[in-house]
This record gives C-alpha cells, sequence and structure tokens, in this order.
C-alpha cells in the first residue's frame, strides 16, 4: 500500500516542506518584523505576522481553550480530506494533496509556535489585502481546482444527457 501511496506522500512532504522552508527564511529575517517588512515590488512585501486564528486571521482567541479546540477542529477535517483524496483520482486527487499538505504545514506550525507564521502581503498603495503564507496558497488553489472540477464535471454531465 505504501507504493501505491508513494507519489502522492511525496506531493504532501514537497508542499510541506516549501512551506516550511520558506517560513523559516522569513522568521529567520529581521526585517520582515519592520513596520513594512521587506519590500519586494511596489505591491508585494514579506511581512512576518503570527495568526492565532484561522484564514485571514479569524477566530483568534486569547483562550487557550478555543485555540486548541480550534486546532484540533482543523487536524479532524484535515483527516477526513485525506480519507476524501484516497477515495479520488486524477486532478481532484492532485486538488485534495495541494490542500492536505498547505493543511499540514500550518498544522505543524498551530502546534510547534501556537500561531501560524504569515508573510505575503500584497497591497496597492494603503490597500492591503490579508497577509499569508505558501500552505494557504496551496490550500486556495487546492479548493479552486476542486470547485473547478466540481463545475466542470456537472457541465459534462449535462451535455451528455
Amino acid at each position: 500500500m505504501l507504493k501505491k501511496h508513494l507519489v502522492d506522500f511525496s506531493i504532501i512532504i514537497f508542499i510541506f516542506l516549501i512551506d516550511r522552508i520558506s517560513k523559516l527564511l522569513i522568521i529567520g529575517s529581521p526585517e520582515t518584523y519592520e513596520q513594512y517588512g521587506i519590500s519586494i515590488t511596489s505591491f508585494l512585501n514579506f511581512n512576518l505576522i503570527w495568526n492565532e486564528g484561522i484564514a485571514f486571521g479569524l477566530f483568534s482567541f486569547d483562550n487557550k481553550f478555543y485555540y486548541n479546540s480550534l486546532t484540533f477542529l482543523i487536524c479532524l477535517i484535515t483527516i477526513i480530506i485525506i480519507w476524501l483524496m484516497l477515495k479520488s483520482q486524477g486532478f481532484e486527487r492532485f486538488s485534495f494533496l495541494m490542500i492536505v499538505g498547505g493543511s499540514l504545514g500550518n498544522i505543524f506550525d498551530r502546534i510547534f509556535y501556537s500561531a501560524v507564521p504569515d508573510f505575503i502581503d500584497i497591497h496597492i498603495n494603503n490597500f492591503h489585502w490579508f497577509i499569508f503564507n505558501l500552505a494557504d496558497i496551496f490550500i486556495t488553489l487546492g479548493i479552486l481546482f476542486l470547485i473547478s472540477t466540481e463545475i466542470l464535471g456537472s457541465k459534462k454531465k449535462n451535455e451528455n444527457d
């Protein structure tokens, strides 16, 4: 069974490692702790913040019970996604792999740091989008890919009827 899922496991580990390396580089860079961090382009900064909530800082709690409950819920959802991944194939499976790889990266941070380091700051003049990390990008792309395969799959079913 391990041989059968070696490619899947490799993709998940690759995504996890890319995320970990990027976060370690940012955490280790003193410039990212300044007000606007490191300016990459006129619309992109690397600016480190510690997110104790979920996506975009939602559900940030000072209470450890709520934080731990949220972390447990995220782990449970990731296990369900792994189960769905094992039952899927093709592009749908790849989409789940991206979500799992990103999710494991953020879960690692929640357990190890008690917060997730976010650092990609996209902005236009003084309007800043939510700050995020590479794991968030993989999770978002995986979800968008799943939505697109569902929509395209529904279209094909309707055309065949």
